[in-house]
């Protein structure tokens, strides 16, 4: 139920988030987010596959209070934007990495379209939940996101010594997480983390067969 010796949201109970106690420095070894740095992953799904490009930006967004790091996640199939995101993140003094919503556009047929995954904490109920703990152990659950209906994700850390490869290559000592979520009861998928680099495999087991794989990563100069 903690991390760090800090307790971590469980499902829809409130949260009150004191700005001093954060940082848009994100220092986290499991999900470093220097400005300036960029992933790049596959995302396939039975026969459609999608590339995902995560950059942090040097900008900066203040989302219930708390100043936030923004995150632009941009997905494409072919030449053509699926989906176009700008995340808002932070860090606690403990270490813990915040999410603290996301501004989200839908395309269909290289027009915008849907916004309907998009909630921000502190609006319309919404509460800030946890990306990535600061001290992962094997049996820690916590929230990721709560907004009631529309973004109820949760994880669970099953373990810290995992080993995982991509594209990019072959790490050991890895973070495994499952994340699974309320709205869709028979989704589940898995999350495989390396120090120093952040998110490199992530694997639907049930709901959807989607994985998707670290093909680069560029660490920014700050």
């Amino acid at each position: 139920m903690s991390s760090a010796g800090v307790r971590l949201p469980q499902g829809a109970e409130p949260v009150k988030l004191d700005p001093r106690d954060f940082t848009t420095q994100i220092d986290n070894p499991w999900s470093p987010m220097t400005p300036g740095s960029q992933w790049v992953y596959t995302d396939s799904e039975g026969r459609e596959a999608s590339r995902v490009t995560i950059t942090v930006t040097d900008r900066t967004q203040v989302v219930a209070g708390v100043t936030a790091r923004v995150v632009h996640d941009i997905a494409t199939r072919g030449k053509q934007v699926i989906e176009d995101t700008f995340d808002w993140f932070a860090q606690d003094r403990a270490g813990n990495v915040w999410y603290l919503g996301e501004a989200t556009t839908a395309y269909d047929n290289g027009k915008p379209g849907s916004t309907k995954g998009s909630w921000e904490a502190g609006v319309a109920g919404a509460q800030a939940g946890i990306a990535v703990p600061a001290s992962p152990t094997a049996g820690l659950r916590y929230r990721q996101e709560y907004r009631k209906g529309r973004a109820e994700d949760a994880a669970a850390v099953l373990s810290v010594d995992e080993q995982v490869e991509s594209p990019y290559g072959h790490f050991t000592h890895a973070l495994l997480t499952k994340e699974f979520t309320p709205i869709e009861p028979k989704a589940l998928e898995y999350k495989l983390y390396a120090k120093g680099v952040g998110l490199v495999a992530a694997v639907g087991v049930s709901g959807d067969n989607a994985r998707e794989e670290l093909v680069s990563y560029r660490k920014g100069s700050g």
